[in-house]
């Protein structure tokens, strides 16, 4: 089987293979493809489009057999701007299965640099002195003090898709 990584980034391809893990016979593909959506997505709709998306262009892309795409994006609530996290999983017929992962609040200052246009990766490496916190811990990693770290958060992401893959496979036969 064939799966197509709609990323290169180590934390979301490392998501992805761990969720694959208890398969046999399983390649991977870590494609650099377009989410279709702004570079900091502003809603769970949004960063949902963004993963279907990426899921679909891996897909076609790598020629494989399934697609993943896993997106992050931030939301506005009466509680602040939030982190949210979505992934799709997207196999050769067309049937798309989405979840979801950790949503936390960002500090003031770091949702004021977002809502004024800047995206959230370049702002994390200022906020946490570091450079690509995205590809490594994540802002998620950063605020839970490593108890989440990206590539976990991810991870779970893909559970959530996996597992619906692997039920409606078993309930098929």
């Amino acid at each position: 089987m064939i799966i197509c990584i709609g990323t290169k980034n180590p934390a979301k391809a490392g998501a992805v293979k761990e969720g694959f893990s208890s398969m046999p016979d399983v390649e991977f593909l870590e494609l650099d493809v377009s989410s279709g959506v702004s570079a900091q997505p502003f809603s769970d709709e949004e960063t949902i489009t963004g993963a279907i998306n990426r899921a679909k262009n891996a897909l076609a892309a790598g020629k494989g057999d399934i697609g993943i795409g896993l997106e992050g994006g931030v939301k506005q609530t009466e509680h602040g701007l939030l982190i949210c996290n979505w992934g799709a999983l997207v196999l050769r017929c067309g049937r798309t299965y989405i979840g979801g992962g950790a949503s936390i609040p960002l500090p003031a200052d770091v949702a004021d640099a977002l809502l004024t246009g800047e995206e959230l990766g370049p702002v994390m490496d200022r906020y946490a002195n570091k450079k690509n916190v995205r590809h490594n811990e994540g802002a998620i990693g950063v605020f839970t003090n490593g108890k989440i770290t990206r590539q976990k958060m991810f991870a779970h992401v893909m559970e959530s898709l996996v597992g619906q893959y692997e039920y409606e496979l078993k309930t098929s036969q």
